[in-house]
């Protein structure tokens, strides 16, 4: 049974996907021709959607014909079948992928423009595409969102062969197609509009996909009455001395703190672990800043990641943008070298930091005078296999005056990306802060 269309496509897959509407879902297209498609599955199901890029690797004289296929963050799939029967020598598959990754990278840059991803760990992904052939793509793909911490992997098509659906079924938690074929031919054989889809198309995609789901802030009361320069939901920047730094903005109605996460190096607001706990944090009602602490530029030079001084000036000026701009408190959560920048931070005289919490930081590199001054209670949380971040945590702690606490996760790495070490890491740091909201930042208590 044709498609009209993948929007005809989209819709019809969608209404086999409504078991999944009550689950915690984020759907990623595979750009280009799988986003037409995904756009009406979110759009069906009421969920967020993304994109994901993966580059099929062809057989240089049959690009049709894919012996493996390249994804986001170094995944590459390879199909030893294919290399070996088409005689494909080294050279000539290095020659593939270094073009592939190339283009690959474009595209990354190109479609994650001024947007922040959604964030994957721990919950329900569903990679959607217009179709399955060889599988090479989808299996890549699936790989990416498993690396990066998806609770379940749901793949769903409209049309595929019933090899490669089979073999994708090793891959994923579920399978979803509508029309499996043991001789599919070409997937576009199965549509009776198959136009390619430009990048202009993709985008647009997204663009009203966020839309959709981003209503328009309402102003905050206080008790100076409506503040008519309260900054927006959504990205935003933060003026700090001369730069501004991109940031994202979640405000839910009457939050009673705003939680400014603080990363070190490039990754800021589009950490995928910060995202997710910052997801957790604002289920719990508490607002969330995540803050790029580097501009582009300045993120060449490793050495501006390990300036502290320069990270924790920053760090309060976003502190005080967000104040002002809020009128409600503000805690702060660093990661990397952002957990030592918000220590400095909320060391400085007159700070008014509620809480802290580390996720797998480097308190380490904050000054001793500075971790003996701070009065925010602060929590360290590191997994229990980041043996040489634990002791670093360890010294520093030693150093605080403050109430302070190291909650050690079992059998978590430096990354916490083994099954459910990073769910443990925002129940913590949700209870961590919830605790805290009613005290000023100059709790006096040890704890170990």
């Amino acid at each position: 049974m044709p498609f009209d269309d993948r929007t005809d496509a989209g819709r019809r897959l969608a209404r086999r996907l409504e078991h999944l509407r009550d689950e915690d879902i984020v759907v990623l297209g595979l750009p280009r021709g799988g986003l037409p498609v995904a756009y009406e599955v979110a759009r069906t199901l009421k969920a967020p959607l993304d994109v994901l890029v993966v580059r099929k690797l062809g057989v240089p004289w049959q690009p049709e014909l894919a012996f493996g296929a390249l994804g986001e963050h170094g995944v590459k799939v390879l199909n030893q079948d294919v290399i070996d029967s088409c005689g494909i020598r080294d050279e000539e598959q290095a020659g593939v992928e270094r073009d592939e990754r190339a283009e690959l990278d474009r595209r990354v840059a190109r479609y994650g423009a001024g947007r922040a991803p959604v964030t994957l760990a721990g919950r329900t992904v569903l990679v959607v595409d217009d179709g399955l052939a060889t599988g090479a793509t989808a299996e890549a793909a699936c790989r990416v969102v498993r690396s990066q911490g998806a609770a379940r992997v749901v793949l769903a098509v409209p049309v595929g062969s019933t090899q490669a659906v089979a073999r994708l079924r090793g891959v994923t938690d579920q399978v979803v197609c509508l029309e499996a074929l043991g001789n599919l031919g070409s997937v576009g054989a199965w549509y009776r509009d198959f136009t390619q889809t430009p990048d202009a198309k993709v985008i647009d995609l997204l663009t009203r996909a966020a839309s959709a789901r981003s209503p328009a802030p309402a102003p905050r009361a206080t008790s100076a009455g409506p503040r008519a320069e309260r900054p927006g939901d959504g990205e935003v920047e933060v003026p700090a001395g001369h730069v501004r730094l991109p940031a994202r903005l979640v405000l839910p109605d009457a939050a009673p703190a705003v939680v400014l996460f603080a990363h070190g190096s490039g990754s800021g607001r589009h950490s995928p672990r910060n995202g997710y706990v910052a997801d957790t944090l604002n289920r719990a009602g508490l607002g969330t800043l995540l803050l790029d602490l580097l501009t582009v530029e300045e993120e060449g030079d490793r050495r501006n990641v390990f300036d502290v001084a320069l990270l924790a000036g920053r760090l309060q000026a976003a502190a005080t943008w967000l104040h002002d701009g809020t009128g409600v408190p503000v805690s702060y959560f660093g990661a990397s070298t952002g957990a030592a920048a918000a220590l400095e931070a909320a060391s400085a005289p007159g700070a008014d930091i509620r809480a802290i919490v580390s996720r797998g930081g480097r308190p380490d590199l904050a000054t001793p005078a500075a971790l003996g001054r701070v009065r925010a209670p602060t929590l360290f949380v590191v997994g229990s296999l980041d043996t040489r971040v634990l002791s670093l945590n360890r010294l520093a702690a030693d150093r605080l005056r403050c109430e302070h606490r190291l909650a050690v996760v079992p059998g978590a790495t430096h990354l916490f990306e083994e099954p459910g070490t990073l769910a443990t890491v925002a129940e913590l740091a949700r209870d961590w802060f919830t605790t805290h909201l009613a005290q000023p930042g100059a709790g006096h208590r040890r704890s170990a």
